[in-house]
């Protein structure tokens, strides 16, 4: 059965889920309003950082290119100018990076509330193997978001800010255009980086079993390469340090679908397969 014994009706789950999302909604206000009062931090610290060779990353790179000697493997080492040429451009902008960051550090509260609307749908063996979703889920994204951050988004800002066609054209980078391709790069890896969460409901749906992942194990690396090259600069050292992560999640996607599957040929009385 079900956790719940009483019978909804359309409209009365209409206002159950109305609730749940306007709480999900002042969460993310909240936030926003916090981090538009601290926009020194915002930008100065977070946003604007990865393009500083102060940056961590940046600073990294730059050490082991002196170390082994290959200049070219430093990143970032020249900062450029960000501009702007909107009127209310930069006041628009403070208000967009409020509210994505409202929605970045309230992700976990908000995928809760969605567990709560399901929840009471679910019959209670399947809550029980759901336990601990909004919890993975949530670190999952935060792996991700880190990722995107502190790799992927120097590397992007590196190439896509110092790539020139001509000595005759100057980077003029725009604040929208700066912060749109962070916050895609970011918000994309945090995305990416459920991939083992997406495998583990598949399988206990039975969409997907591990010989299924095993056996397309090749298709999806190369699916992962491709993947890998649009997110990051067209190098293949960028691409390498992007790819390897995602095909460990990949191959983690494997040993979780073939743990529930075990669970399941268990239960059934089944021999598992190997």
């Amino acid at each position: 059965m079900a956790n719940n014994n009483d019978e909804m009706n359309f409209l009365e789950h209409l206002e159950v889920l109305r609730w749940h999302l306007i709480r999900s909604i002042i969460a993310i206000v909240l936030v926003a309003i916090i981090a538009f009062i601290y926009r020194e931090i915002i930008f100065d610290q977070i946003i604007l950082a990865p393009k500083m060779s102060s940056f961590i990353t940046n600073r990294l790179f730059c050490d082991f290119a002196n170390y082994i000697g290959s200049p070219s493997i430093c990143i970032n080492n020249q900062p450029f100018q960000i501009i702007n040429i909107k009127m209310a451009g930069q006041f628009s902008t403070h208000i967009s990076v409020s509210i994505i960051a409202g929605f970045v550090i309230a992700f976990p509260y908000i995928f809760w509330e969605i567990w709560r609307f399901f929840k009471p749908a679910l019959y209670s063996k399947e809550v029980k193997h759901a336990r601990g979703a909004v919890f993975f889920t949530s670190i999952l994204f935060s792996f991700g978001v880190a990722f995107g951050f502190y790799l992927i988004a120097p590397l992007s800002v590196h190439f896509l800010g110092g790539y020139a066609v001509s000595n005759q054209v100057v980077n003029q980078i725009d604040i929208e255009s700066y912060i749109g391709t962070i916050t895609s790069v970011v918000l994309a890896s945090g995305v990416v980086f459920e991939l083992p969460m997406v495998i583990y409901f598949l399988s206990k749906i039975g969409l997907v079993t591990p010989q299924f992942l095993k056996t397309y194990r090749r298709h999806a690396i190369v699916l992962i390469l491709i993947l890998a090259a649009i997110i990051t600069p067209p190098d293949i050292f960028s691409q390498i340090l992007v790819g390897l992560p995602l095909i460990a999640l990949y191959e983690l996607g494997i040993v979780i679908s073939k743990r529930v599957y075990k669970k399941q040929q268990a239960e059934y009385g089944l021999t598992p397969v190997k």
